[in-house]
């Protein structure tokens, strides 16, 4: 697997389609653990994000993340007052299915402009956590994101595009999955671009550093060592802990042991393995040292955790 599928676990838990008539706004809470995206199929809206001090303009083909789902207002025109979500949803009628619509009703003003959104929302498992989605900004947008996809990709958003909100058999199902390679790739063209010089990503555009973070991820038991990883990266110890730290925002050994501890994490809620294998999988000799790391990064002890289905302690 390569090193962003390893990082991005996605699981899919809302979808669909809308028809906003002008004016029009919908205030979307804040919601942990989850990041969102918006892609405008047709017509635009400005959408004012929590964190950033200027709304953004989404134009037709425009394509934006909310990485940490943070609380944002979507509208058109842009001082439109805002109703929240749940209001629209329960004045439309909307049960889930078919197309939200919301706007000026027959005999109200409106100026008929109509935005067509593909929205969606990709829930991360609480405890999940990896320095690369840490880092992203309140928001990423891409302008004319289908026009500067490969055909492959453009081909895709119009899949979804007729496919979103449609009662033909399995067509939520296609436009989910769908729309779970273009969040992938969006990040991934985000990391090559915007967030190559930021900290915490940098990393991951970084040729040196990047081998050996995919070396980490493809073998995280290994004994590694500052020296062994070095001659990963093809660089002097003393080079490639200096870049690494400041490229990723961590020294080499944290980042292997918060990966580690993360791999840990969904084997004991995901299978019935035993600790002392768990252990062994992610580089602990013994069940006692790997329980020592393991409470210090999620508050409790990996059996209790397990117990607990991971509601128990926290990520750092």
């Amino acid at each position: 697997m390569d090193l962003l599928s390893d990082i991005l676990k996605l699981s899919g838990t809302l979808y669909f389609r809308t028809s906003f008539i002008s004016p029009w706004a919908v205030e979307v809470p804040s919601f942990e653990n989850a990041s969102r995206f918006h892609y405008a199929h047709r017509g635009r809206c400005f959408i004012h994000v929590d964190g950033l001090a200027d709304p953004v303009l989404l134009q037709q083909g425009d394509l934006i993340i909310v990485p940490h789902g943070a609380r944002h207002i979507m509208a058109d025109p842009v001082d439109t007052p805002p109703q929240t979500v749940d209001a629209v949803v329960a004045a439309s009628g909307f049960t889930g299915s078919g197309t939200l619509v919301h706007g000026p009703m027959d005999g109200d003003t409106g100026t008929g402009f109509e935005t067509q959104l593909i929205c969606g929302q990709f829930a991360f498992d609480t405890g999940a956590w990896h320095r690369l989605l840490d880092a992203l900004p309140p928001a990423i947008v891409i302008s004319d994101y289908s026009g500067a996809a490969p055909d492959w990709l453009d081909n895709s958003l119009r899949i979804i595009g007729a496919e979103a909100g449609h009662d033909a058999m399995g067509a939520d199902l296609i436009a989910l999955k769908m729309s779970e390679i273009i969040f992938t790739q969006a990040i991934r063209r985000f990391l090559a671009t915007d967030g190559a010089n930021l900290p915490g990503l940098a990393g991951f555009a970084d040729p040196h550093v990047s081998r050996a973070l995919e070396a980490m991820h493809t073998d995280p038991a290994a004994d590694w060592t500052v020296e062994s990883l070095a001659q990963v990266a093809g660089m002097s110890r003393t080079a490639f802990s200096n870049r690494f730290s400041e490229a990723v925002a961590a020294p080499p050994l944290t980042y292997l042991t918060d990966w580690r501890m993360q791999i840990a994490r969904r084997l004991l809620l995901d299978t019935g393995l035993p600790i002392i294998e768990i252990a062994e999988r992610t580089g602990y000799a013994s069940e006692a040292s790997f329980g020592r790391v393991f409470r210090k990064h999620f508050d409790a002890p990996p059996a209790g955790y397990r117990r607990s289905g991971g509601e128990v302690g926290a990520s750092v």
